[in-house]
């Protein structure tokens, strides 16, 4: 479990999801490609990435330690882990589907 973190993306080695800075002068350059419409600092867009790779990971499921982890990421978005779920959740879903037209 990583992030590949450079000035300008954040990607995983367990989740297509990734973070991405807009070139663009702003004190939350960051986004997520998971949550939408949300402008972030560093930290929270590193925060939403290693959120994803914790739910990506079906061997954390019964760890208390994960689960810690996890409401402590989600707890710097300022979300609930459950809304969390629910957005990676749709986003596997919209994926499977398109691969399945393709």
């Amino acid at each position: 479990m990583t992030v590949h973190a450079t000035a300008w993306k954040m990607t995983s080695d367990m989740s297509p999801e990734y973070a991405y800075r807009r070139p663009l002068r702003s004190s939350r350059p960051w986004c997520l490609s998971w949550l939408p419409g949300r402008l972030l600092l560093r930290e929270e867009a590193l925060a939403g990435m290693e959120l994803d790779e914790f739910l990506s990971d079906p061997d954390l499921v019964h760890d208390s330690i994960a689960h810690a982890a996890i409401a402590d990421r989600a707890d710097v978005l300022d979300i609930g882990w459950q809304d969390a779920v629910l957005l990676l959740t749709e986003r596997m879903v919209a994926r499977l589907r398109a691969a399945e037209v393709a």
